[in-house]
């Protein structure tokens, strides 16, 4: 997940320039003032070369994908301006990403057989909706328990959260797995 990690890690370095230096000064020092005073789904997706560095490999697509989910689920998260950006927002902003970025790599590793789910489409779906519960709770439970606040993570730290919640998300889905072969 090194692609997902840094593009996490760039993520917060950004948001946390635009809290404390202001959404434009932020954007202008990577080159894209003009999208200062547009709405954030608009500068996200012009800063998507920025955090998700456009690259062939599967974990870089991963990433991009991730990123693209986060700027959907903006609305959705009552996260509709990039000025003014609350601590509280600035950490729901990098839960929905690395949510998103361990769901894909999950899904990834579903698709490459590493991880098997039920064969009935209704089982499988359910353990999705799991899954993605099991990721956003393990993900803000992480900060939280941690004591890790959005601001002190580092690129290091960023690493290291995003693998270990991976990690439990993917051993979780591996003992699904084991199970429902065994129940066959």
């Amino acid at each position: 997940m090194g692609s997902a990690r840094g593009a996490g890690s760039r993520l917060l370095g950004f948001l946390s320039d635009a809290v404390a230096r202001g959404a434009t000064e932020a954007l202008r020092s990577l080159n894209l003032g003009a999208l200062a005073g547009r709405p954030i789904e608009e500068i996200f997706l012009g800063m998507s070369d920025y955090v998700c560095p456009d690259g062939g490999s599967i974990d870089e697509g991963i990433a991009r994908e991730a990123f693209i989910e986060t700027i959907a689920d903006l609305a959705a998260a009552g996260i509709t301006e990039l000025d003014g950006l609350s601590a509280d927002q600035v950490q729901t902003v990098f839960e929905l990403y690395a949510t998103n970025a361990i769901e894909a790599r999950l899904c990834n590793d579903i698709g490459m057989k590493i991880i098997i789910l039920p064969a009935d489409s209704r089982e499988a779906a359910g353990v999705q909706a799991q899954l993605k519960d099991f990721i956003l709770r393990a993900v803000s439970d992480a900060l939280t328990t941690t004591s890790t606040a959005v601001a002190a993570l580092t690129p290091d730290r960023v690493l290291q959260f995003v693998g270990g919640v991976y990690e439990q998300a993917f051993e979780i889905l591996r003992t699904m797995g084991e199970g429902e072969a065994e129940g066959e």
